[in-house]
């Protein structure tokens, strides 16, 4: 491993331990304390907690336990990693910040923002939880629970991640509707509303950050040492390269041309390797909807067995032309 990667790999672990804290932090600090419902493996556990009483680090561990005992064959080592690491760590700083949490003379957790300030408590809270989120996904982690059913769903099924968690999160919210310890029916209707809305919010931030930031950019670099740009990108971003012939209108000289897709969050990396390379490099640099292949996204598509049979019809006709 070059020392590159092991430098990218110790940055992630250090995000990843921020964002957990983060996380961790705004969801003692401000929905623990209005009893509010999330989604996630967190949001079960707190459920549990409204309900019995049972430590809310407990819940976390026993169900992540579980789920990563049927999805390391699915998954494999690679994912888990970093997915073990966060569990571990989750779960003792939601132990130490339930510890560390004032509690009032009834031994409930005192309400930061105020008793009446049940909603800001909740935007606030969620705002910060999805910014955590997005640190933790962006460093190559994962917070367990409901990510890995969706990770295992995304994998057998033609279903975004995205579209998998939105799921999961809402039957999760739903579930306290049922759940007499929450109050009258109205009550648990004012909790699964609320609950609803962490989602949007918390799933809003996360999409806000993520998206921006997983953006996908073309890089057009035009240089007479295209060679030596090549080889040192493909060595430092392990991303391959097309090399076009081009041809300087201005300059009347043959150029060769390196077209390269990458991450937007790769992009000063890029830059600082072509500078360090030749600092005359003419590079081009645009923002793309959307690359898809291997090093970037999968095409999320269903394809009924219908299309599929049209599609080899058609392919059979196209080899039956004869060739002129």
């Amino acid at each position: 491993m070059s020392n590159t990667k092991v430098i990218n790999e110790v940055k992630d672990y250090i995000f990843i331990t921020l964002g957990l804290l983060l996380y961790t932090s705004a969801f003692t600090i401000f929905l623990l304390p209005y009893e509010t419902v999330t989604g996630g493996v967190t949001g079960i556990a707190a459920i549990v907690f409204y309900a019995t009483g049972f430590k809310i680090h407990y819940t976390y561990m026993i169900i992540n336990v579980s789920l990563l005992i049927v999805a390391l064959k699915v998954l494999g080592w690679k994912f888990m990693v970093k997915t073990i690491y966060a569990i571990i760590a989750l779960y003792y700083m939601l132990e130490y910040a339930q510890i560390l949490m004032p509690v009032d003379d009834h031994g409930k957790y005192i309400q930061i923002l105020g008793e009446s300030q049940s909603f800001m408590s909740m935007v606030v809270g969620c705002c910060l939880t999805g910014t955590s989120l997005a640190i933790v996904f962006l460093n190559n982690g994962s917070t367990g629970g409901s990510d890995i059913i969706a990770a295992v769903v995304n994998k057998y099924k033609e279903v975004s991640l995205g579209q998998a968690l939105m799921l999961l999160d809402v039957l999760i919210v739903s579930s306290c509707f049922f759940i007499p310890q929450f109050g009258d029916m109205a009550s648990r209707a004012h909790k699964v509303v609320y609950g609803l809305c962490t989602i949007v919010v918390e799933c809003g931030m996360l999409d806000l950050i993520y998206s921006r930031r997983r953006s996908s950019v073309q890089f057009m670099i035009y240089s007479r040492k295209h060679e030596k740009i090549a080889t040192i990108l493909s060595k430092e971003t392990d991303h391959g390269m097309t090399i076009l012939d081009g041809h300087g209108w201005y300059t009347g000289k043959d150029i060769k041309v390196i077209c390269l897709l990458a991450r937007k969050n790769e992009s000063e990396l890029i830059f600082r390797l072509i500078k360090m390379t030749d600092p005359n490099a003419f590079v081009s640099q645009s923002a793309v909807i959307g690359v898809y292949g291997e090093g970037f996204d999968s095409i999320k598509v269903s394809v009924k067995q219908k299309h599929v049979k049209e599609h080899k019809a058609i392919l059979e006709e196209t080899e039956n032309i004869p060739k002129t």
